[in-house]
């Protein structure tokens, strides 16, 4: 019998072997493979499952319950119109006009008087025992804020600095 130029079909005696493609393992002429393919059976199981799980409605139990209400927030008494101070207190307290403030209602404060025609002066006066962390802290809400008539009040506390002054009487 004539070879064709097939490569690696297996054309030889009888009708067995006729388009079967020979692989290293099984020798021409042997049984048929007993073994099944998975990997097209797995695929189609996958894809089945996804189209389960996408159809499926979503969980919509509900629960009510009932949840306590926020009282309504104090009122913040309005800034002074011409003059407004803030001052960092030795333990590290910060006052606006005399009353102790958070940072939080110091923001409050200080878009009142942005909010203001004409806007008020705002005096800072950071104690010497003050935490600078603090300080820097309340400056730069200050700065954030947009205030534009901004002053350091206290400073002559600061005027003598030269060494006669720092030594220990």
């Amino acid at each position: 019998m004539a070879k064709s130029g097939l490569g690696k079909f297996a054309l030889g005696k009888g009708n067995a072997n006729r388009g079967r493609v020979a692989s290293g393992n099984a020798a021409v002429g042997s049984d048929p493979m007993s073994e099944m393919n998975t990997t097209p059976l797995i695929d189609v199981m996958l894809v089945l499952l996804i189209m389960f799980i996408i159809t499926i409605p979503p969980v919509t139990n509900s629960v009510t319950i009932d949840l306590p209400t926020a009282p309504p927030p104090k009122p913040i008494d309005t800034p002074q119109s011409v003059i407004n101070k803030v001052v960092i207190l030795p333990d590290n307290s910060i006052t606006w006009n005399g009353k102790p403030v958070t940072l939080d209602q110091l923001d409050q404060y200080l878009r009142q008087t942005t909010a203001m025609v004409p806007e008020p002066e705002l005096q800072f006066q950071p104690s010497p025992n003050a935490v600078y962390d603090t300080v820097d802290r309340t400056l730069a809400r200050i700065k954030g804020s947009g205030v534009q008539n901004f002053g350091f009040v206290g400073n002559e506390q600061y005027r003598s600095f030269d060494k006669a002054s720092r030594m220990p009487g």
